[in-house]
């Protein structure tokens, strides 16, 4: 089939590399605008148009598909189908008719469940035991269309966000081939999702700030989560620290919510339930570093408390 490929972050180009690998042919790539990254905030293409300029694919980037001129250049086009992973702009009703068999999304969850932009970093949270990949075609709702097909994926105690979604990327990228490779051959057979549905919207930096009154269980989720974006993070002596995954540490006394026990080696902060472990941190304007280097080059005693 000739399809238009929408997507901007690595888990899409896992994907568009996929179907480059495909019988399918990709006669395009929709995609967001090159924007600043990096420290040196230097414009910078997404990993999708990147990926797509090196194969010779012709690389849109509109700002919106609203605009009937967009639609038109769309339309010109003739794909069969529009693969969607990532993208990051609505797709309106206008649009949604172009592609004969529609747009086709991979979302990384078990539909209906945490439907939204961050359906990782929810599950993970909320301490889900396994989630997945669906995909499904494309309508006028947040993620509600019918399915084609899905997978699943058992969530690691040690999983962060970004562990999780790498592993859902590979095998999700799979799935969409296998699904476009049934629409083509006539055997695809959508069915509306069942069952309660569950909202996963972006996290925001505020979102990513810890609770120490939370359970330690609830924390090391919190943190696990949000890494690597948006980072989790809290407070000492009213500066910023950023934090990789916490452990548990059952094996000792309990401290405070916040409190902080700081020893050669190790750096242990009071919850809810057990202390935890502080991994590495990541001082305000400072490089990643072991927790324990950290609390002896900022002197930091037992009276320090994190917020």
């Amino acid at each position: 089939m000739r399809l238009l490929f929408a997507g901007t972050p690595d888990v899409a180009a896992v994907s568009l590399q996929a179907l480059l690998d495909s019988a399918h042919d990709v006669v395009a790539v929709l995609t967001r605008a090159d924007a600043p990254a990096g420290r040196g905030r230097s414009v910078t293409a997404s990993p999708v148009a990147a990926l797509a300029r090196d194969a010779g694919i012709p690389v849109l980037q509109p700002a919106t598909l609203r605009d009937p001129d967009v639609q038109a250049e769309l339309a010109d086009l003739a794909p069969d189908c529009a693969p969607v992973v990532a993208y990051g702009l609505l797709v309106p009703a206008p649009a949604l008719t172009i592609p004969t068999h529609g747009w086709v999304n991979l979302h990384f969850s078990l539909l209906p469940a945490w439907r939204g932009a961050a359906p990782v970093q929810h599950a993970i949270w909320r301490g889900d035991d396994i989630t997945g990949a669906s995909t499904f075609r494309l309508d006028e709702g947040m993620d509600t269309g019918p399915v084609y097909g899905t997978l699943t994926e058992a969530i690691q105690p040690d999983d962060t966000s970004g562990s999780l979604l790498a592993r859902l990327a590979d095998a999700g990228a799979g799935l969409l081939v296998a699904t476009l490779d049934a629409i083509e051959s006539g055997s695809a057979s959508p069915v509306p999702q069942i069952g309660d549905a569950s909202l996963a919207p972006k996290l925001s930096v505020d979102d990513a700030r810890l609770r120490w009154s939370d359970p330690a269980a609830g924390i090391d989720r919190h943190v696990r989560a949000c890494t690597p974006s948006p980072g989790a993070w809290t407070t000492v002596r009213d500066e910023r620290l950023g934090l990789g995954p916490v452990t548990a540490a059952p094996d000792v006394d309990p401290l405070p919510a916040g409190h902080l026990r700081v020893g050669k080696r190790e750096v242990l902060v009071g919850t809810a339930t057990d202390p935890v472990r502080l991994g590495e941190v990541r001082p305000a304007g400072k490089r990643a570093m072991p927790a324990a280097d950290w609390a002896r080059g900022s002197r930091l005693t037992d009276e320090d408390v994190l917020a």
